[in-house]
This record gives structure tokens, sequence and C-alpha cells, in this order.
């Protein structure tokens, strides 16, 4: 009876690891936004994450002008965050190419996008 009992919990937390790698280093969707970096900052009290907001553009609203609209974004990457502010200390508009998780995971960052590659593109 222990071997059945000790077999289904093993069954079992072998199918739970596999679940967890999957939504960790499993994406959803891959595919790049282009826009201007506003911001870039490290979060967080235990574990710290890299996130940035970028205007992608906006249009144009009757009578208020033009509203932008601003995409969360999170970086594992030292070089990529490099990256970035090299493109933003130049004045450049970027392309970032991301990956979308399942699930936004909290010590990985804030949001569900992970950059992890950056494009100059003209002005």
């Amino acid at each position: 009876m222990k071997k059945v009992l000790f077999s289904i919990l093993g069954f079992l937390l072998v199918i739970f690891i596999l679940l967890g790698c999957f939504f960790v280093f499993g994406s959803y969707s891959s595919g790049y936004r282009a826009g201007t970096v506003m911001k870039m900052t490290e979060k967080g009290f235990i574990f710290k994450t890299n996130e940035g907001q970028m205007n992608t553009g906006g249009f144009v609203d009757e009578g208020t002008g033009e509203t932008s609209i601003i995409w969360n974004f999170s970086v594992k990457d030292d070089q990529v965050i490099k990256d970035i502010e090299t493109a933003v200390d130049k004045g450049k508009k970027v392309k970032l190419y991301y990956e979308e998780k399942y699930f936004k995971i909290f010590f990985l960052g804030d949001t569900k996008y992970f950059v992890n590659r950056v494009e100059e593109i003209g002005q």
C-alpha cells in the first residue's frame, strides 16, 4: 500500500514540476513592438526585476491631440538593458523583440512580456 501511495505522489510531483517548467520557460507568443523607451527601472524588495515602459505611438483624439499608448515590459538580460540605455542616450526609436509568457511570474518580472533583443530604428 505504501509503495502505491509513494508512486502516486512521485508521479504527481513529476507532473507538477513539468508543468511549472512549462509555464516558466515556455512562451505563449513572440513578436516585436516599436517606439520610444520612456523608462527603465529596477524594482523589487527581495526579487529584483528590470521593468520598462515604451511609448508605442498613439492616435489622434479630436480636440485633445495625440494620445500615447504605453507598453510595459520586463527585461532579464543585462546586455539588452545596456542596448536599451544606449538607444535612449542617442535619442533613437527602438524595435523591442519579446516573448509573452503564459502567466505573470512575480520573481521574473511584473509583466508577461520579456524583451530579449533590441534593434535601433531611424528617427
